[in-house]
């Protein structure tokens, strides 16, 4: 036997006795995360943040790629995913509410909850709605009463397409309010929450449905007014925001951040991206950097975030049933 022949003989050993998990073990290389948006809204913040705090903790070794890709309501990132790097280890996409809002209306055609793996939600925010700083509207009361009188009257902006969730929030509001047909709201879509802002101040739409972290520069700037933020009672950060619910419209809307990955890439790195963003949750800068942008802690890792998915895909299916945005 030849000393190649021999130390190749004796590699192969090696190789077989390592642990298992030495032999499995996967390393991030060249990471990206795609917003399904442009710059500036929810999906955005996720993959930014994200990518500052992996990087900044050490949990990935190169700095991680941000890359915006909007279009369809996020149907655009969704294809690409699924359709052209189904295999990708090193991809995570961000997602929310609207995502899992989408595949139960079949907006991302032919999608299903196993079209993709989900990874993980690590916040939770509340919807809001606000009209520019100048508006005639002065209440929540003052914006239903125009559309109980005529639904077209007021034009609503959001950051996702007909049927999302930024549009949900409005219709249930419309239904608590008596509008007999909630389909008929003038929402105009947008291809996200910054866009959405820049219509509201614009004057193209009266009012603007979204999340509270996208408007609180607004807010602070004094370029708007938030006439009613969707929680359960006022936020201690924000206790000058009525809620919904005592102005008389009993609608709760809280909308889930996370993260999505290619349903082919290896079980290593699944393991890995999960591992690592749960690592991140747990940092207090990260959980620090929540707080300030009004996200409230709502984490979901692994079995639990597959279970979760499942959960809000079949419940939005029947919401949407029941305001008639689907049959």
């Amino acid at each position: 036997m030849t000393f190649k022949t021999t130390f190749a003989a004796a590699a192969v050993l090696m190789t077989a006795l390592l642990p298992v998990g030495a032999q499995a073990e996967f390393k991030a290389e060249n990471p990206q995360c795609i917003a399904p948006s442009n710059p500036g809204g929810g999906w955005d913040y996720i993959c930014r943040t994200t990518a500052k705090y992996l990087f900044d903790l050490g949990l990935i070794d190169d700095a991680m790629q941000v890359t915006n890709m909007s279009g369809g309501g996020g149907g655009v990132a969704f294809a690409h995913v699924t359709k052209e790097r189904n295999e990708d280890n090193n991809l995570i996409v961000a997602a929310s509410m609207s995502t899992s809002a989408r595949i139960a209306q079949g907006i991302y055609e032919g999608a299903t909850k196993e079209s993709v793996h989900w990874l993980a939600t690590f916040g939770a925010e509340y919807g809001a709605i606000a009209v520019d700083a100048d508006s005639e509207y002065q209440s929540l009361n003052q914006i239903m009463d125009a559309i109980k009188a005529d639904p077209r009257s007021v034009g609503i902006a959001g950051g996702s397409s007909v049927g999302g969730y930024d549009h949900i929030k409005p219709m249930l509001l419309a239904q608590a309010a008596g509008v007999e047909d909630v389909t008929k709201l003038k929402y105009v879509a947008f291809s996200g929450g910054g866009e959405a802002m820049t219509g509201l101040l614009s004057g193209s739409v009266q009012a603007l449905s979204g999340d509270l972290s996208e408007m609180l520069g607004f807010l602070e700037s004094g370029d708007i007014r938030i006439v009613a933020i969707l929680s359960p009672e006022r936020l201690s950060g924000h206790p000058d925001i009525p809620t919904a619910k005592e102005q008389g419209y009993d609608v709760i809307g809280a909308n889930w951040r996370g993260l999505y990955m290619p349903a082919g890439a290896s079980d290593e790195a699944k393991e890995f991206w999960k591992n690592a963003i749960q690592t991140m949750t747990e940092s207090d800068a990260f959980q620090a950097d929540l707080k300030a942008a009004s996200i409230e802690p709502f984490n979901n890792f692994g079995a639990d975030m597959d279970a979760y998915a499942a959960k809000t895909i079949e419940d939005v299916r029947t919401l949407s049933k029941e305001i008639g945005i689907i049959q």
